[in-house]
């Protein structure tokens, strides 16, 4: 269970990792559109693991190794914007987020399901 300062420090994680992102490496992923999902933090707030959503879904695995190239850099794009708020600036892992895709396979078989209707006076409780 995330305690209340693990939630809060996630947060500002995720906040301050998206303007990055967004700001300083939006180039790097081109033609992919990345999003940073969520962020989960260890309880002594020294490890970040950050979810990635990337679209389309081909380009997950260039995104991830360019991710996973510039990590210092992203990690020291955040440092200097939490640096005076906390005493260690995170390791960073980052991991790719495929709850999207998990949904559009779980609706795919929805849409393949044969149900038939109720009969006339039965009732399904």
């Amino acid at each position: 269970m995330e305690t209340k300062r693990q939630h809060k420090f996630s947060r500002l994680i995720l906040r301050d990792l998206a303007d990055i992102f967004q700001h300083d490496f939006r180039d790097s992923f081109t033609p992919a559109f990345v999003t940073l999902t969520g962020v989960e933090i260890s309880p002594d707030l020294s490890v970040a693991s950050v979810y990635v959503s990337v679209l389309p879904s081909q380009e997950k695995q260039r995104v991830i190794e360019a991710i996973e190239q510039k990590k210092s850099h992203i990690r020291g794009a955040l440092g200097k914007r939490i640096g005076k708020q906390v005493r260690i600036v995170p390791e960073l892992r980052f991991f790719l987020d495929e709850t999207q895709e998990q949904a559009e396979q779980i609706e795919e078989l929805f849409k393949g399901l044969d149900i038939p209707p109720a009969e006339e006076g039965t009732s399904r409780e």
